[in-house]
């Protein structure tokens, strides 16, 4: 079920930090490293801003996307190893509060529409673009919707006052087509061949699924300060 992820999100600080993570949709590694880092701005008792960059896993799938239990068995061998890693994932969820609905996604989505959504929704701020990256995850991996779905996706826009996309056509601007292509074409330049890939002021973070006190501890170290901890709660 969708949670209510305008009550989920508080509203950015200004004394906010800005997190880049290159991520894909349909990357539940991504949606982990999502609620990590929700709980490293807890650990730093900052507000961490995410800034969310495209990379697409499946470049080369086809629009309408393909039925997953075929497309992941082909991928991984068999769909006994596809089901071994989802229950992987659904371990790693279950530490941070998500619970992965595999039984309900029937379809992997061609996620590029999706980027495109994410473009559009940077235009209004960072706050709008983390609402809707949340509600992608929340559909796919917890409703089984299709977040390849041009319908869909203009719901979301319109749920959440993306006002460059008003309609299905939206999603095919030239300049927002654009400008996720270029973004893909610089992650690829940057030698990003898997996600999720979390940086901080220019510096890429090890392993950007890693624990939150792993990740607190590597911003601090970014911020060239090695912060301290009182009952549990640790000050840049």
């Amino acid at each position: 079920m969708i949670e209510n992820v305008a009550n989920r999100i508080a509203p950015p600080r200004a004394d906010g930090l800005i997190v880049d993570v290159t991520s894909d949709l349909i990357c539940p590694w991504c949606f982990v490293a999502k609620r990590r880092l929700e709980k490293t701005s807890s650990i730093l008792r900052k507000t961490l801003e995410i800034r969310w960059h495209p990379f697409q896993l499946n470049p080369e799938m086809p629009v309408e996307g393909v039925d997953r239990r075929l497309y992941r068995s082909t991928k991984f061998g068999s769909w006994e190893q596809s089901q071994r890693l989802d229950a992987q994932v659904s371990a790693a969820g279950a530490e941070v509060g998500i619970r992965f609905r595999h039984d309900l996604m029937k379809r992997t989505p061609n996620t590029f529409k999706g980027h495109v959504l994410l473009a559009a929704a940077l235009k209004e701020d960072l706050h709008t673009q983390n609402l809707v990256a949340e509600r992608l995850f929340q559909a796919y991996f917890l409703n089984g919707e299709d977040v390849g779905d041009p319908a869909i996706l203009l719901g979301i826009a319109r749920e959440f006052g993306v006002t460059a996309i008003s309609r299905v056509e939206d999603l095919d601007s030239p300049v927002l087509v654009s400008e996720v292509k270029t973004a893909e074409r610089m992650a690829a330049s940057a030698g990003i061949r898997g996600v999720p890939q979390i940086s901080f002021q220019g510096t890429v973070v090890p392993n950007g699924a890693i624990k939150e006190e792993l990740l607190a501890n590597s911003i601090r170290q970014i911020l060239g300060t090695t912060g301290r901890c009182e009952n549990g709660v640790c000050i840049v």
